[in-house]
This record gives C-alpha cells, sequence and structure tokens, in this order.
C-alpha cells in the first residue's frame, strides 16, 4: 500500500493539464508568482554547486561508451567492457514519503522507479483558466518532447538516405548484428576465407622495449575503484534539458528520487550548461591521478576520452572548453609535462573528412576543433604538445576512392593550422589499406599511422601478404611521414580473437593480445583491447618490459586501497575462535557497541593498489573488481531459483513465489520501453531485462532490511505472550488484555 502523502491545499494547482504528468512532492509547489511568493531560502552554493558524478548512485550519469571499446572503430559485439556484468546493480536510494517515483525520467539510465505513486486523476472541479506553473511544466515537457521527436526523424532520414545510396560498407560495419548475420557467415564464404594463404609474420621482437605502451580511455581498475575515476562520464540531451529547470529545493543537492528538477518552473539554457560543465571537470579532475597511476605501474602512454566534454561539439548543444575548463586542463598538463607522459585522442567514425555531404563535413570540422581545443587547453611543452596528435580515419568509399580523396584534400586545405598539425591518418579494417592512404599523406604531409590489427583484414594482395613480415618493407616511408613534422612515431597493434575466421569477424579485438609487433624498439605503441590497460600488463609480463614486476595480482572481491565502510557485524554470541581472532587482529576484543574503524586511507593512495600494488586481474575475471553478488535467499533454507520455485510449488515457497509474481507483472516505465526497443537482438533484450530484475530484487531485500525496529519489538511482544498463555493452557483476562493491545497496535 502507498504511504499517505500529507494533504496541501495547493494539490488542485498542480493537476495534470492537457495529459501533461506533474511531479508529486510531499508539499506542493506554489505557482512562480513573484508578487505573492515568499523570500527565497539562501541558497548554499557549496552543496549544491556539486553534483553527484558517480554512475553507480546518479543515473543521469552514464559510461561513454566509445571509451569502453578497444577503439573508436571497433563497434562489434564483444569488443566493449561490460560494465554490466561487473557491477553488482546500481544502488538504489532509500524510499520515503512523498518522494518523486516517475519512471519516466528522460535521463536516467536505470529506468525503474523506487516506488510506484498512484496516477493523480483529475479532480470533478477542473481550473479552467491555466495558471503559470502548468504554463511553465507544458513548455518544458514540450521541449524534451520536441527533441525526442527531432532525433527520431534525424534517424528516420539517415536511414532512407543509407538505404538510397545502397549503404557504403564503412556505414555497414556499424551494425552490431553483422557479426552474427550477414554475407560473411555463408557457409561458403566460411571455407573460402578459411582457405586464404596463410599469413606471413615476422620473428622480430622490439626487445629491448624502449618506447611507450599506451591504452585507450578508461581505467578498468579505477573505474570500478570507490570512489570511481574516469574520465569518460556523460549524460543523455534529456538530461540536460531537465536540469534546465531549477531543483524542487534549490537549497540542497540533487537527489535521484526527492529532489530533482523542477518542470514546473521556468527553463534556463545557462542552468543546463552549469550542469554539463560540472559533469566535464569531474572527467577532467581524473586525469592527473590516472596518469599518476599509469607512471606508477610504467605505463606512460595513454589516448584521452573524446566523451571527456559530453556534446561540446554538438551543432546545437555544442560549447568552448576554456570558459570553464581552462585551469583544470592546465593542471592535468602540469601533471603530464611533470611525468613526460604522451596523450593523444581518436575522434570516431562519423568524423569524416572525405564524406559528399556537407553537413557530415561540417560536423567533422566541429569535432576537430574541439579535439585541437582539450589538446591545446593542457598547455603541454613544446614536444609533447606536437606528440598530442589527433588520429583520424579516411571513412568510407562512397563509390568511388578516386573522387573521395579529391573531396578530403579541398577540405584539409580549409582546416585551421593548428588541426593540420595535429592531423593523423590512420587504415582502417573495412576500406582503406597502408598503399591507398600512403601517397595522399607524403602529398599533404600528414604522419601515417599504421594498425597491424586493420592491415591484416585490408591491404593490397598484389604488393603484399597477409602478415607482419611484408609491411616492414614500408616502415622507412612511414617513418618519414612523422619525421617531417618532428613527432615521435606511433602504431596501433591489437589482435582478432582466435575463433575469428571472416574478415568481418577478425574486426573483433582480442580482449588480451599474446605478442608484440615488429616494430622498432623506440617509437610509441597504443594496445587496442578491451582490457585497457590489463592488455598492457599482460604483455608487460610476457615479455619482461620495464615496470613488469610493479604490480600483483587482485584478490578476488576484494580491495584494500579504498575507505569503503566496514560491514557491521551482526549482534550475535562469539564463539572462542571468534573472540581469538579478534585479539589476534584488534589486538583485544571488540565489545558488541564497538564500531571497528578500518585505517583510513589517504586520498591521493585511494585507488593506487593499496601496500602490495595488487591491480592486475586475470583474463575473463572482471567481476574480481567488485565485491561478490548477494546470493537472495529463500525461506526455506539454501537459495532456490526461481524456475524451480514455480516447477516445485511447496507450502514454503509461498510468499517467495508470490513475490516474484508481483516483481514480473510490475509495469515498465516509458524509458524502459523505450531501451526495449532500441535493442537489436533477443541478447540486448536478455540483458535489459535481467538489469531490471537485479535492481527490483536489491529493492526488495532493501525494504526487508529496513524494517522498523518497532515492528520487530512488537511481533516479538506477541509471540511472548501467545507462548505465556499456551503454557498457563487456561483463560487469564490480564494476558488477553495484553495481547488484544499488542495486536491492535
Amino acid at each position: 500500500m502507498p504511504p499517505k502523502r500529507k494533504r496541501s491545499s495547493m494539490v488542485a494547482e498542480t493537476d495534470p493539464e492537457n495529459g501533461i504528468p506533474t511531479i508529486l512532492n510531499e508539499t506542493a509547489v506554489p505557482p512562480p508568482n513573484t508578487a505573492t511568493r515568499p523570500p527565497a531560502p539562501k541558497r548554499q552554493a557549496s552543496r549544491r554547486g556539486k553534483i553527484d558524478t558517480n554512475p553507480d548512485r546518479n543515473s543521469d550519469i552514464v559510461d561513454g561508451k566509445t571509451a569502453l571499446r578497444a577503439s573508436p572503430d571497433a563497434d562489434e559485439k564483444g569488443a566493449s567492457l561490460e560494465i554490466w556484468k561487473v557491477n553488482a546493480g546500481p544502488e538504489i536510494p532509500a524510499k520515503g514519503n512523498g518522494t518523486n517515483g516517475n519512471a519516466e525520467d528522460e535521463g536516467s539510465d536505470y529506468p525503474l522507479s523506487e516506488i510506484e505513486m498512484p496516477v493523480p486523476t483529475p479532480s470533478k472541479k477542473q481550473k479552467k483558466t491555466s495558471t503559470k506553473s502548468s504554463i511553465a511544466a507544458k513548455k518544458g515537457a514540450d521541449e524534451i518532447k520536441a527533441f525526442k521527436a527531432e532525433q527520431a526523424a534525424k534517424k528516420a532520414t539517415e536511414g532512407k538516405i543509407k538505404k538510397e545510396e545502397d549503404g557504403d560498407e564503412w556505414d555497414k560495419r556499424l551494425d552490431p548484428d553483422e557479426d552474427d548475420a550477414g554475407p560473411a557467415e555463408d557457409v561458403d564464404v566460411m571455407k573460402k576465407e578459411a582457405g586464404r594463404p596463410p599469413p606471413v609474420n615476422s620473428d622480430y621482437l622490439p626487445l629491448p622495449w624502449k618506447g611507450r605502451l599506451g591504452y585507450a580511455c578508461l581505467n578498468t581498475y579505477l573505474r570500478f575503484s570507490n570512489p570511481p575515476i574516469f574520465t569518460s562520464r556523460t549524460c543523455r540531451i534529456a538530461s540536460i534539458l531537465e536540469h534546465r529547470h531549477p531543483l524542487t529545493d534549490p537549497s540542497l543537492p540533487e537527489h535521484p528520487t526527492k529532489n530533482r528538477p523542477d518542470k514546473t518552473q521556468p527553463a534556463s539554457i545557462e542552468r543546463g550548461q552549469r550542469y554539463v560543465e560540472e559533469l566535464c571537470l569531474a572527467n577532467v579532475r581524473d586525469l592527473p591521478k590516472m596518469f599518476r597511476w599509469n607512471d606508477k605501474y610504467g605505463i606512460k602512454f595513454m589516448r584521452l576520452s573524446s566523451e571527456m566534454f559530453p556534446f561540446a561539439s554538438h551543432a546545437e548543444y555544442g560549447y568552448k572548453l576554456a570558459p570553464f575548463a581552462r585551469e583544470a586542463l592546465a593542471e592535468a598538463g602540469r601533471v603530464l609535462a611533470e611525468l613526460g607522459h604522451r596523450v593523444s585522442t581518436h575522434p570516431g567514425q562519423f568524423t569524416q573528412l572525405g564524406s559528399p555531404r556537407p553537413e557530415v563535413i561540417e560536423n567533422a570540422i566541429r569535432d576537430l576543433e574541439y579535439h585541437d581545443e582539450m589538446l591545446s587547453l593542457l598547455k603541454l611543452p613544446e614536444q609533447q604538445d606536437r606528440d598530442a596528435v589527433l588520429i583520424l580515419h579516411m571513412g568510407g568509399t562512397f563509390g568511388d576512392k578516386t573522387a573521395t580523396l579529391d573531396r578530403f584534400r579541398a577540405n584539409y586545405k580549409n582546416l585551421s593550422e593548428r588541426i593540420k598539425k595535429r592531423l593523423v591518418l590512420e587504415n582502417d579494417d573495412v576500406s582503406w589499406s597502408v598503399h591507398d592512404l600512403l601517397p595522399i599523406c607524403e602529398e599533404l604531409a600528414i604522419p601515417l599511422c599504421l594498425d597491424f590489427h586493420h592491415h591484416n583484414i585490408i591491404f593490397s594482395p598484389s604488393q603484399i601478404r597477409e602478415g607482419t613480415h611484408d609491411i616492414c618493407s614500408l616502415f622507412p616511408r612511414i617513418r618519414t611521414t612523422w619525421a617531417r613534422k618532428n613527432m615521435t612515431q606511433k602504431m596501433h597493434y591489437s589482435e582478432p580473437c582466435p575463433e575469428a575466421i571472416t574478415g568481418r569477424q577478425r574486426r573483433k579485438h582480442n580482449p588480451r593480445p599474446a605478442t608484440l609487433p615488429p616494430c622498432p624498439n623506440d617509437m610509441d605503441l597504443m594496445i587496442e583491447a578491451k582490457d585497457k590497460e590489463q592488455a598492457v600488463f599482460e604483455l608487460m609480463r610476457t615479455f619482461k618490459l620495464p615496470g613488469w614486476d610493479s604490480f600483483n595480482s587482485i584478490i578476488p572481491y576484494e580491495r584494500d586501497d579504498d575507505n569503503k565502510p566496514l560491514p557491521k557485524k551482526t549482534k550475535k554470541k562469539k564463539t572462542k575462535k571468534q573472540i581469538a581472532a579478534e585479539i589476534e587482529e584488534f589486538g583485544k576484543e571488540v565489545s558488541e557497541g564497538e564500531e571497528v574503524v578500518k585505517e583510513e586511507i589517504l586520498e591521493e593512495e585511494v585507488g593506487m593498489g593499496g601496500r602490495e600494488n595488487r591491480v592486475y586481474w586475470p583474463v575473463g575475471m572482471e567481476e574480481w573488481l567488485r565485491p561478490k553478488k548477494r546470493d537472495v535467499k529463500r525461506k526455506g533454507g539454501g537459495v532456490e531459483s526461481e524456475s524451480e520455485m514455480f516447477k516445485n510449488p511447496t507450502p514454503g515457497n509461498f510468499e517467495a513465489r508470490k513475490r516474484v509474481t508481483k516483481r514480473n507483472r510490475e509495469p515498465f516505465g516509458e524509458e524502459v520501453r523505450e531501451r526495449l526497443m532500441e535493442a537489436v537482438c533477443v541478447a540486448d533484450v536478455q540483458k535489459i531485462l535481467e538489469q531490471i530484475k537485479e535492481q527490483r530484487i536489491a529493492a526488495e531485500e532493501g525494504e526487508e532490511e529496513e524494517m522498523p525496529k518497532k515492528v520487530k519489538k512488537e511481533a516479538s511482544a506477541r509471540e511472548t505472550l501467545v507462548k505465556e498463555k499456551a503454557v498457563k493452557n487456561v483463560p487469564d483476562p490480564q494476558v488477553d488484555s495484553k495481547l488484544e493491545e499488542a495486536t491492535s497496535s
């Protein structure tokens, strides 16, 4: 039964009009009438100015998808770090009376509401004239609806254009279903691909290694520290639109349910921009910690996430970085200069300078300008700044490689000199081989970044064989493209999964490469792999590279480098062994009322691996990064799966089956429906349903744990009185009256 809401004389004014839902609050919000409104409470800027940027607690904050991938152009199934597998589930805040339980939160990543509020029915006496608050609410809701309609129209238009163009191969690679269906999975094609000439690989290893190994965007160990440390926090545009409205109580910090943006209040573009800026600054402020972590473990090269500044290059919602991020980026650059590390960036596959569509070119130039501004604001020393490059793919061929190259030349000339100094071209795994790009790189003085993984899929069979041996003959020409601009050369390396046969299957990156390529031993090598820094650790251990002995394996599900509070011990009678263990660990027996305090970790040491530098996790053991998921224990002993309960129904599991049935019949919110509509395969639907199930189970457990002590005492009192009466087995008016009193209370 839902909790009772306090009565308010303003309820009628906040009833929905024209089908627009309002936010239900414990106390109704009066209309924004400046003539009668009492003076607003003094704003506490120090509390309101900071949003919770932890995606495990704030559902408005989500992980940038590109940063999770092995590389920005790796869109194949399984090529991304699967956050949902590591997470034990989102932390669901405690419920409270009168909180906003709207499940249709446009900015929510976890769409289930904590409580289901009844849909308010319009009262019999409707107001004929609209109030200012209802007009503001309608305006805010209409703005979000208009944005969603605009996005849907854009997607439909893009799909129509792609269909009319018969689809460029570069666009086809974006479809995640292509891994599971399509011509490449045909039996004849599989046989043909399996029968291709074996690759010819070089036996040279770049040892002793003198260069720098790097990884892309995300540090898996730091991402799952407490608090998480990463630079790809992002959000949805719908969240930005929502946060243009002030909070229900601006004097308090934002809360997922108790203090949300009030859509009945007027919206402000500046307020929404501040929300994005706070998110950006949280990303930038984690950079120095990541750089110092890398330096501690011998990693001196890192790719910066393009999602560090969400929607910065967007046509409508874009913004400049300097006005608010200049100092934070300069501080990150100071740490980089101190450590002597290298950084680079890699705009996504949509940034193409050879496209025939003018809007694509405009978007690409805006994106390049954004990346250049981000790197320039680091204020790096001359050589480090020169080595901070922008890696770019040529993109699609659009049916004519020659015409595409001509368009690229024309658009390249229109770029600013700052972007030209940073731009680097990379061969891809769909259309453009090294032989295709090397001539135009030499012509326009653009460095060429060789990607070994892409080269083994797309190469010129008439001039070169698959493998790493023959490509070595082009190394002098490739190195010259870097030397002309006095840049430190870099290459990309990754490997296909062992089971891959066709070209499409081989695009997927192996989580951890097994060897090193035959590259010069004094250059920089970016390891593109799903396991990020762990893939670098694997190579360091295999080939005893510098720093290989600086890290150790983590303890499953445990870490000693954060300040996470210890779990509260249950008040039970201790055994002799427990007392002996407490004396051995703490030097004395810990009393029941005494709270065990863990040694506090200094802020600069949080997430750094602890005293034993335990930061390496074995292959496939991502779940070790987080505490083990709790098993849901059912009454009657043991853990019984839901399917077994319904196959073998018993009186003992009746209540459990009742709870499961109730949970499964709870309706989905609008956000969940949208996610299900966006699913492209059965696996996606199953993943979404599994997440929803875990959230609802966690909510149920939270409710059981928060049972008031008063209820427990009353239940205990009733049981005691019943036992007394049963023992006496005679009518006792005094016991009867006590029992009646306890039952009525």
